[in-house]
């Protein structure tokens, strides 16, 4: 570069400045050594297309600040100028940005808009990653803010939405995203961080809006609430099998109406609008159709990539490629190898384990994947649960998991815990590298994920796998304080302190009770301690105190007892059988 000393009245801050756009920065910090000292660093420059003057690509802040200086005083003296040489706006950005990274780290959606520009100039996101020092990914999930509604990333610029949250919005479609801010608007809890991710891929029921298809002619089964103003797909394979078929309806009239192309995205890949630029259909742009997890259908007609759009610039010829495959062709032939690999999976019982654990973890079109969230009524409970010896145990295996799969180590689940590029595919290469034990650790903590609240699956399972709950759980205050009824109470208290206790407790209010029950469990106030005290319905096998139906757990045992043989082998039921396993 030359360094020039240029007249004030010959500069003016270019487009390609990062800090180019908005109000005057804030000067304070510098002004006071300027007006001491004067314009020591050099402004970068370069001269407009006209010739008359200089734009600055970078020292917006330094330039504003001699300017006020020389309306103070009167006096307009030049700036020392590094020239750029002209026309390579991708250049000028690249230099702008690397001098405000060196002396303030901007945010990320000023990142964004940057970096959008370097791309719309010919950069590719490697190319920017090694220009900044970045991995390619950082830059993706930059890029990836062009995916946000602007008032999200409003939001993020405010400090109201930290940055796990900014990112994980990025994978939602703007539909999911206005629904998440009808949450924030409504202080209805909008999830954030790792929680946010859960409540986007967790397998939430697909609304009735997001059919493309006339919901007249469905023949499954749609729910709505008390007042009819929201509903809901009940069989979300019904759903899909209607969806997909309006899908490719409308795909095949794009066609007709002779678009170039009619690319359909896979399933939650999102349209990546800096990747694209406008086409119309003339020039051969295509249409991409986008699908979301909640069954949402996005058409984003007339585009092409960027890269083709360079070429074009360029005057390369951009041949549009006629399909080897005529449709029916294509299905042929996929209907065919499809056969012939399940036919050959279906003597691997061990691959095929590592693809279901793929499929559980990822999901797919055919696996609707849900998350058992632990809602609870009251922190008290809440904080009950997270505390317990069982979760902490859980939790621990969990992480171990994660660690085995490579995953975030802070994801919230190792189910929709997957972020490699390649998918269900690259997820069930790498399970091929695991040992069997490890694949079944895995698959455990995923079924555990994945496994009901208050369903008879856990009475049958408590009681195959001869759990006793005191070894695993104590009575507390989230428990006592919840009983209300006082002939259960009293039941508890002859349990823990004996009948006679109890009888000369039983017209004394459900406090006392409760306190009575709680010394005997820690020990206080001359009660003799009681050990490993389990309510009857907090057993496996449960029952009740009165009624059996009046009790969930014993109710639902009551459906299933009679699975179970009379006199279950002790052995079994205490040590399940453990796996033999085959080579895969």
């Amino acid at each position: 570069m030359e360094l020039q000393h240029i007249a004030l009245d010959r500069l003016a801050v270019s487009a390609a400045n990062m800090r180019g756009k908005g109000k005057t920065p804030d000067l304070s910090n510098i002004l006071p050594s300027v007006r001491a000292r004067g314009i020591l660093v050099p402004l970068i420059v370069r001269p407009v297309s006209d010739g008359e003057g200089f734009e600055i690509i970078a020292g917006r802040r330094r330039y504003e600040a001699a300017r006020q200086v020389a309306q103070e005083c009167g006096e307009k003296d030049p700036l020392p100028c590094a020239i750029m040489a002209a026309g390579d706006d991708a250049a000028a950005l690249e230099a702008s940005l690397i001098e405000n990274v060196a002396r303030l780290d901007p945010d990320e959606v000023t990142r964004w808009e940057t970096f959008t520009r370097l791309v719309r100039e010919g950069r590719t996101p490697e190319d920017i990653a090694l220009t900044f020092g970045l991995t390619a990914m950082q830059v993706t999930r930059t890029l990836a803010l062009g995916n946000l509604l602007p008032r999200i990333r409003s939001l993020y610029r405010t400090g109201t939405i930290d940055a796990v949250t900014l990112r994980h919005l990025t994978m939602a479609s703007k539909v999911r995203q206005r629904e998440w801010l009808a949450l924030l608007d409504g202080g209805d809890n909008a999830p954030t961080g790792a929680a946010l991710k859960a409540w986007l891929f967790g397998g939430a029921s697909i609304p009735a809006k997001a059919a493309l298809f006339d919901l007249a002619s469905y023949p499954g089964e749609i729910v709505s609430d008390l007042f009819g103003e929201d509903r809901w797909f009940a069989c979300a394979a019904d759903f899909w099998s209607a969806q997909r078929a309006e899908i490719e309806r409308r795909a095949e009239a794009c066609r007709e109406a002779g678009w170039a192309e009619i690319v359909i995205l896979p399933e939650g890949q999102a349209f990546q609008s800096w990747e694209h630029e406008r086409c119309p259909k003339r020039k051969g742009g295509r249409v991409y159709v986008s699908i979301g997890h909640r069954g949402d259908v996005a058409f984003h007609e007339g585009y092409i990539t960027i890269r083709e759009a360079r070429r074009r610039e360029r005057g390369e010829e951009v041949r549009a490629v006629r399909p080897e495959l005529s449709k029916a062709t294509a299905r042929y032939v996929d209907l065919h190898r499809h056969a012939v690999v399940r036919a050959q999976l279906a003597s691997r019982p061990m691959v095929a384990l590592r693809v279901m654990v793929a499929h559980a973890i990822v999901g797919s079109d055919l696996w609707r994947i849900g998350i058992e969230g632990q809602g609870s009524p009251s922190e008290a409970i809440a904080e009950s649960v997270e505390s317990s010896s069982a979760e902490a145990c859980f939790d621990a295996r969990r992480r171990a998991v994660l660690a085995v799969l490579r995953f975030d180590p802070e994801a919230a689940t190792v189910v929709r815990g997957y972020e490699g590029q390649h998918g269900m595919t690259g997820l069930f290469l790498h399970l091929c590298t695991l040992s069997h034990m490890e694949v079944l650790d895995i698959l455990a903590i995923v079924m555990g994920e994945t496994l009901d609240v208050g369903t008879s699956l856990i009475e049958a399972l408590g009681v195959h796998l001869g759990i006793d709950m005191a070894d695993h759980w104590a009575a507390d205050a989230a428990l006592l304080d919840g009983i209300r009824d006082k002939a259960v109470l009293n039941a508890m208290l002859a349990e823990v302190a004996g009948t006679s206790v109890a009888d000369a407790n039983r017209d004394a209010t459900g406090k006392v009770q409760r306190q009575i029950i709680a010394d005997c469990l820690a020990g206080t106030n001359g009660r003799a301690k009681v050990e490993r005290l389990v309510p009857r319905w907090m057993a496996f096998p449960p029952s009740a105190y009165g009624e059996q139906g009046h009790v969930p757990t014993a109710g639902r045992w009551a459906g299933i007892e009679g699975l179970f043989a009379a006199d279950p082998d002790p052995a079994v039921v205490a040590a399940p059988p453990v796996l033999t396993l085959r080579a895969a």
